[in-house]
């Protein structure tokens, strides 16, 4: 991977993209989380309800090739991840999960996580059957952002669970990332329900069912 590459983009470009995507709320929530108050509220997602095509790569996909990550190579995110979070990618992975890198020329340009197991999302419990998965941790360096890479590499996945016998996937977004929700949309993916969950100081959680969409 291309450190350089990836740490060359500068703080207003990030903040810029910050505000384009419409993630100053998501930005503010997540710092109130780490304060200690943790208020989520998110949607329950089916993606991909009726079949997609494979989205285009803008400035095309020559050189992208998608390749499932083990713990091997996982290490090279670790400069690019707080200690915490490169943690719960290499407990994701030991515990079963899957994760698949889009390479460009031998460089990362995106991953994606995929649940295979039932798990735990702020103490709420979701199970899966033997015909689901559900996705998470979608990530595009910023070094390839405003390429369709998202949506490219989920489809790609899709296509990958599909073989495994997997075709129905589940994932989560929060209702203030707004960049997550329109990738998904790209994909034919429908919000099943809305929830709010309420974590203080991580030591008490309350989950909410706000609405069910038809």
């Amino acid at each position: 991977m291309d450190k350089e590459k990836h740490k060359s983009i500068s703080k207003l470009q990030r903040y810029k993209g910050v505000i384009k995507n419409g993630l100053f709320l998501f930005g503010i929530r997540n710092r109130l989380a780490k304060a200690g108050l943790d208020i989520e509220p998110y949607y329950w997602v089916q993606e991909e309800v009726v079949p997609c095509k494979l989205p285009e790569v803008k400035g095309g996909a020559s050189g992208f090739v998608v390749k499932e990550i083990g713990l091997k190579e996982i290490e090279v995110l670790r400069s690019f991840q707080s200690d915490r979070e490169f943690y719960e990618l290499i407990k994701g992975i030991e515990n079963g999960q899957l994760c698949f890198g889009l390479e460009h020329n031998g460089d990362l340009a995106a991953y994606t996580f995929v649940e295979l197991k039932d798990f735990e999302f702020k103490g709420r419990k979701f199970k899966l059957k033997a015909h689901e998965a559900y996705l998470l941790n979608m990530w595009t360096f910023h070094a390839y952002r405003g390429r369709n890479l998202a949506p490219y590499l989920r489809c790609q996945t899709y296509k990958i669970l599909k073989e495994q016998g997997r075709d129905v996937k589940y994932s989560i977004t929060n209702y203030f990332n707004k960049s997550s929700a329109k990738f998904k949309n790209k994909l034919n993916s429908k919000n099943l329900s809305l929830h709010l969950s309420i974590v203080l100081f991580g030591k008490h959680t309350w989950n909410f069912k706000m609405k069910t969409y038809k």
